[in-house]
């Protein structure tokens, strides 16, 4: 039986990693589709984000009868805590992705991207592609400095999208509403995005280390563009 129970907790870490693959792909394809305008690729990211929900409900589901009937302690019962409050973070990470390619596809045939911006976009971009392939390593692997170079460049984003506010606001930014509307909200999901994966970060060094004192609340409820998209 303990054979089993411990194959159960490897597969709910696995489960982990995948859900974070997918979440890695998304992010990467929606960033490609804002800089480029390509709907066909933001729709593929829109239409992918089911697949990130249904292996998330599942992870939780496992890991919530796992709970119930094994009753774990220690380090065990630390897997299932961390899988269950990761797991929520990771299925955000992946609406912010879908948010991106919204965007996409509310501004086509036109680019959502504002002129002026392009470059700054596309660092963020990379950035939580970075990100995002990193947590995947951190997940598979537990090896904690891939936590702190996840909040490294968190640090960096952070500081793209306080530019990215300060130039929009500025007097010298000649884009229209709309403009200035997609702007912030897409450097929002961007740092969001990286906000939840840094939250994750956080989640797997108490996995491995079973100290909270570094753990803090998930990040508050994002900016949703409550707009039109069809």
């Amino acid at each position: 039986m303990r054979e089993v129970f411990h194959d159960t907790l490897e597969d709910i870490q696995n489960r982990l990693a995948e859900i974070s693959e997918l979440v890695a792909e998304a992010i990467e394809k929606a960033t490609k589709a804002f800089a480029t305008g390509d709907v066909a690729l933001a729709e593929e990211v829109i239409a992918n984000d089911e697949r990130i929900d249904e292996l998330v409900l599942t992870t939780d589901e496992i890991a919530i009868e796992t709970l119930a009937m094994q009753q774990p302690v220690a380090h065990d019962l630390r897997v299932i805590v961390t899988a269950l409050r990761a797991s929520a973070s990771l299925e955000r990470m992946g609406d912010l992705a879908e948010h991106i390619a919204q965007l996409v596809r509310a501004r086509y045939p036109e680019r959502a991207i504002p002129k002026g911006l392009r470059s700054t976009f596309t660092r963020m971009g990379e950035l939580d592609v970075e990100v995002a392939r990193t947590l995947t390593n951190l997940l598979r692997t537990q090896d904690l400095a891939y936590a702190t170079k996840i909040r490294d460049t968190d640090d960096d984003i952070d500081e793209l999208h306080a530019s990215v506010y300060e130039r929009v606001l500025g007097e010298s930014f000649s884009g229209e509403i709309p403009a200035v509307i997609d702007a912030t909200l897409a450097s929002r999901y961007h740092e969001r995005f990286a906000d939840h994966a840094v939250s994750v970060a956080k989640k797997v060094v108490y996995l491995a280390t079973g100290d909270w004192s570094g753990e803090e609340e998930d990040p508050s409820v994002e900016i949703v563009d409550r707009r039109p998209v069809d």
